[in-house]
């Protein structure tokens, strides 16, 4: 998964169109996107959708544990079928994660607070949680962080680092990295994303079909890494060997696994 779309509830003449951006999963949101008097209204069109497209497989952002919403939401999500995951945003008690994996669908956590951080391996170590994310702008605004600043850089990558190991140490896919929130700004979001990936990041929350593609360009390996990953392979092919020179540079086991995961990226 290098990209997940977020699309309104309240919207589902959009959910289709999502679908059909390219990105790898569509997140339809039943939380920040959607008022609170307007929450039971955008259960039902996600649930009347559903019904009439059977066939459209979509991710739900569910509401938190903390609200009165969780559980009818959670509720919905386990009766439809053609949810294939859900999103739990602000996780910070693994006791609502473990509730939402008992709907016995793939589970993406989002931390996106300084007791999510605390309970982060407790978060990862929950049955049904398949990969992990964490949500930039609430973090920001609990740490009293300043937004576009270099302290905020150190304060997210000290928190993208966290993810990543927790992610390895569970045996996850590679997490997702938070949504970049300005989608007027494809050179921003690419420097972003190249981060990200470079990091070890698996792909990127998307709030507009625009980013997709942008997120896809970054993710996808390049044509020199490519082929360089295509010459080692064939030459453990052809000699066995997992420790010898390419290009004036030494190649073993370590290297080995990155060119089979590039090559992996690249099918």
């Amino acid at each position: 998964m290098r990209s997940a779309l977020f699309v309104p509830a309240t919207r589902p003449e959009r959910f289709s169109k999502a679908i059909a951006s390219g990105a790898d999963a569509v997140i339809v949101d039943l939380e920040d996107s959607v008022a609170p008097e307007q929450k039971a209204a955008a259960r039902r069109a996600l649930e009347q959708h559903a019904h009439e497209h059977p066939e459209e497989s979509v991710w739900v952002r569910i509401n938190d544990g903390t609200t009165p919403w969780f559980e009818d939401d959670l509720a919905l999500c386990r009766t439809l079928p053609s949810v294939v995951g859900i999103v739990l945003p602000k996780a910070q008690q693994a006791e609502h994660v473990y509730i939402v994996s008992g709907a016995g669908k793939p589970l993406m956590p989002v931390i996106e607070s300084a007791e999510g951080i605390h309970e982060l391996a407790r978060i990862s170590a929950a049955n049904g949680v398949v990969r992990l994310s964490f949500g930039i702008l609430d973090l920001m605004v609990e740490l009293g962080t300043r937004p576009g600043t270099q302290a905020a850089r150190l304060v997210l990558d000290q928190l993208r680092f966290q993810i990543l190991v927790a992610s390895r140490m569970h045996h996850l896919a590679a997490p997702l990295d938070s949504v970049y929130p300005d989608f007027s700004d494809p050179e921003g979001l690419t420097a972003m994303a190249t981060v990200a990936r470079d990091m070890g990041f698996g792909g990127m929350l998307c709030i507009h079909p625009s980013q997709v593609p942008v997120v896809h360009q970054v993710y996808q390996p390049s044509a020199q890494d490519i082929d360089w990953a295509r010459r080692v392979l064939a030459h453990v092919e052809k000699t066995g060997e997992y420790a010898f020179r390419l290009d004036g540079r030494m190649v073993d086991r370590p290297l080995i696994a990155r060119a089979e995961r590039i090559a992996e990226q690249s099918r």
